[in-house]
């Protein structure tokens, strides 16, 4: 027995290996750094690096290994490592890659090149992994703590810039108001179904005791608090306040890991809790998603119509997009479900892009990062603008790129629910990209348009920052023409929650 045991915990360290491999070269990252001398700083980056790229290898090890933790009773079943797990984590860990391939230049640029960064990046995404394959309300809770920890000093990382002390005091206050709604909530549950565990909870519902209404009550109540908490950490309305004045005071390449991987691995969260564990209760929970999509769309988008700085108006681009995720959550249906998925990934992809290549071209101090200031970037850096200008017709959702096939699932997800109140989602959906266009168009015609600066031109783009350029450009415009093999993955991973 004690064999089979031992057995089974070494297939939990493998279906575990690429949390594990990212704190593990974190924690290594933290123990060497202060051994290094100041002019090989880069040694630690590059072992950052290394440690992204090794933990996105061995998600394929996960892969080979699916299936629920054991490691002894106490621990049972607290993790699910199945396909939508594994999606997640190959997402996880690839944007925390790209997010540390763009950084090196930038954090030589401004001074700050230290081995903790690469740390916390890796912290945060092991945090994010582990909400992506919870079963559990507390061990979702656990790396939602490791992820947001991370991110709180990764936004006030430039430590002289008023502005990213101001982003990282904000997102300390208000993620730790929705961390208490999420855990309250979580208390809640397990008092109406005296469990934390996913399965037991979706049990209680399918099969209530109709002698216990207050323990249902519960159940309502605790799901709308958990609701809340995740809806900040998405970005909805109307818990959406925070994210331009973290996204802008926040070092660039970290506005593009906020605006992909915590993100994400919300979304994923979210889908089990409320998919899978809470999916009974769809008529109790369908109108405040319908609620906060409509808000969210209209808000972030007509916000977005006056900015003049690209990273705020990129941050209220993301919570116009998180509307869109929601439409298809509300469909509460497979397609829906791999709707989803299919949008986090085209639409991270753009993201991590833009922000990256926003964070060469802003200079030192970031002080180049109004729209004016990408004039005639078409001239001068005629890669760059075109990189630019595929995310943002991306984000817009024309065809040949991915964002166009998103919104495309999107809408279809809608449409087949054959829901009138999800109809008119769709409809938001369409009214609002159409919204969306002045503002990215605008942009574009600046680049291409516009007589550049007379005093001022950015540097090259250095080979990391093209690196990612090409890893999230190239993907765009595959995923925009030949969608399948990842459609097949997403609606796979769809069909394993039910």
């Amino acid at each position: 027995m004690q064999a089979g045991a031992n057995l089974t915990g070494m297939e939990d360290v493998l279906r575990l290996s690429p949390i594990l491999m990212a704190c593990g070269f974190g924690i290594l990252i933290m123990l060497v750094d202060p051994f290094v001398p100041r002019a090989r700083r880069s040694l630690t980056a590059n072992l950052g690096v290394v440690g992204a790229l090794a933990s996105l290898a061995c998600v394929f090890v996960s892969a080979q290994h699916m299936g629920r933790s054991y490691s002894g009773l106490p621990y049972t079943s607290l993790i699910q490592v199945d396909d939508l797990s594994i999606f997640m984590f190959f997402a996880v860990f690839s944007f925390a890659f790209l997010a540390m391939l763009g950084s090196l230049d930038y954090l030589e640029r401004e001074g700050l090149q230290h081995g903790e960064y690469y740390a916390l990046v890796l912290f945060a995404t092991a945090g994010m992994a582990v909400m992506a394959c919870a079963q559990e309300l507390v061990t979702a809770f656990v790396g939602l703590e490791v992820s947001s920890i991370s991110s709180y000093i990764l936004a006030g990382y430039r430590r002289n810039a008023p502005k990213s002390n101001e982003s990282a005091l904000k997102y300390f206050l208000l993620g730790s108001f929705a961390t208490a709604f999420f855990l309250y909530g979580a208390a809640l549950i397990f008092g109406g179904a005296g469990s934390t565990q996913l399965e037991a909870i979706r049990e209680i519902i399918l099969h209530p005791n109709p002698l216990r209404q207050k323990e249902s009550d519960l159940l309502v109540l605790g799901s709308a608090l958990v609701l809340v908490g995740l809806s900040f950490k998405v970005a909805t309305a109307p818990f959406q306040f925070w994210t331009p004045d973290v996204y802008e005071g926040a070092p660039t390449p970290v506005t593009g890991l906020f605006a992909s991987g915590p993100k994400a691995a919300a979304f994923a969260i979210l889908v089990r809790v409320f998919y899978s564990a809470f999916g009974s209760y769809r008529d109790t929970w369908f109108w405040a998603i319908w609620a906060s999509a409509a808000l969210t769309m209209f808000m972030g988008n007509l916000a977005a119509l006056v900015q003049t700085n690209v990273k705020r108006m990129l941050a209220y681009s993301s919570i116009a997009h998180a509307g869109y995720i929601l439409v298809a959550f509300a469909a509460n249906s497979q397609l829906g479900i791999a709707a989803v998925l299919f949008y986090i990934l085209a639409y991270a992809l753009v993201k991590l892009g833009a922000f990256t290549l926003l964070g060469h071209l802003g200079d030192t101090g970031e002080r180049r990062v109004e729209i004016q200031d990408l004039a005639g970037l078409g001239r001068t850096h005629p890669f760059a603008a075109l990189c630019m200008s595929l995310y943002l017709l991306s984000l817009m959702g024309l065809p040949i790129t991915a964002g166009f096939l998103g919104k495309l699932y999107i809408l279809k997800a809608a449409l087949d629910a054959q829901n009138i109140y999800l109809t008119s989602l769709a409809i938001m959906l369409a009214v609002n990209s159409v919204i969306s266009a002045y503002y990215y168009l605008r942009v574009v015609r600046v680049m291409y348009f516009s007589e550049p600066a007379a005093d001022w031109s950015p540097a090259p783009v250095p080979y990391p920052v093209a690196a990612v350029l090409l890893f999230t450009a190239l993907p765009t415009v595959y995923l925009g023409l030949f969608p399948d093999a990842v459609r097949v993955m997403v609606l796979r991973s769809a069909s394993t929650l039910r």
